[in-house]
């Protein structure tokens, strides 16, 4: 396990963080509490020392599992947690980004957690009612608490982010130093203005679903499951994933990892990380088995003919105005035909 610092901060986080949406049987399909004690101990074992969980996972039960087991060297661990979604449902002011539900929950993952403080908190989905000004200011005031050492914002527009920063350099505020995304080889899209707005603000970034639910471990059969969903099968949110494009992007990431002898996972997380040292792979699992393998894809490292293949597989349009700002008319009428004699950073 090698450490990355997390944006523009001194914390040193392992290269891949735990994640733990399925600590807790509350949903009906997550791990028991014996079966997470293995997966942390396996996370640990690897090195491990960044732990990702929520005030809604689980209905709260990740938080709970996650407490217990750092408890005895809770020190050691860059623990995470999130607030903004609901937990009372019949209570307007019971989800959000706003201030009251901020404080609230922040008071019930502390108690769930067993600790005074957390080293990252997430604002978990942007709510498009709340000012970016009480967010900023009111995460401020959690750190000057003592309560909260560092901000992070997850699944949130790409001028969202930018506001807040921009306005907590103004104001001498905390900034948010991490970002969390959904990404990986078949969700690309924050590579159009999220990732670019990250390594300008120096953020890291957490990928949530570096698997793209599963699609990426090379285990489905593409065929039974469009024909499923063609017939109005039951199928997981992952269904709609299976589609032409993601097929062949499945079976370069299949060639590849024949090539390097290990699994379709490990290639798909090594990708992810091969993409940025900014960048940092959410791994998650019902299983150790599953987990094990996951965490193994830190032995295999892919060269520029493989990374290549994986691009152009899986590669997107970036749409306007990226694609028309790099097109040669415009450059030569940018830069007088001299575009490619002038040095750049």
């Amino acid at each position: 396990m090698k450490y990355r610092l997390f944006g523009k901060s001194g914390l040193r986080v392992s290269e891949v963080c735990l994640g733990t949406m399925t600590f807790g049987e509350d949903w009906g399909w997550g791990a028991s509490k014996e079966e997470c004690k293995k997966i942390f101990e396996t996370y640990v074992e690897a090195g491990g020392n960044f732990i990702d969980t929520a005030n809604f996972y689980t209905q709260g039960t990740s938080e709970s599992i996650v407490g217990e087991l750092i408890a005895s060297a809770r020190q050691q661990y860059v623990l995470a947690t999130k607030y903004s979604l609901t937990m009372r449902s019949d209570d307007p002011n019971a989800g959000g980004n706003h201030r009251k539900n901020m404080i609230q929950s922040l008071e019930a993952s502390l108690k769930r957690l067993n600790t005074d403080y957390v080293d990252i908190y997430w604002l978990h989905a942007w709510d498009f009612t709340t000012p970016v000004e009480e967010v900023i200011r009111a995460l401020d005031d959690m750190v000057s608490a003592g309560k909260v050492l560092y901000i992070g914002i997850s699944d949130t527009p790409v001028w969202i982010v930018s506001q807040a920063n921009t306005l907590a350099a103004l104001r001498g505020w905390s900034a948010f130093i991490g970002l969390q995304v959904e990404y990986s080889l078949i969700e690309r899209a924050p590579e159009r203005d999220l990732l670019p707005m990250a390594e300008s603000f120096g953020m890291s970034v957490t990928a949530w679903s570096p698997l793209g639910g599963g699609v990426l471990t090379g285990k489905y059969n593409f065929e039974e499951k469009e024909q499923a969903g063609s017939e109005g099968g039951r199928l997981s949110p992952s269904s709609g994933r299976f589609n032409d494009k993601n097929r062949l992007i499945v079976e370069e990431l299949k060639q590849v990892a024949s090539e390097l002898e290990c699994t379709p996972a490990q290639v798909a997380l090594s990708w992810v990380r091969a993409q940025s040292s900014s960048i940092i792979p959410i791994i998650g699992s019902r299983k150790v088995t599953q987990f094990s393998d996951n965490i193994a894809s830190l032995h295999y490292q892919l060269n520029e003919d493989q990374l290549a293949r994986l691009h152009e597989a899986s590669r997107i349009e970036l749409g306007f105005p990226h694609d028309f700002l790099a097109s040669r008319s415009v450059k030569d009428v940018l830069f007088g035909q001299k575009y490619d004699r002038i040095m750049r950073r």
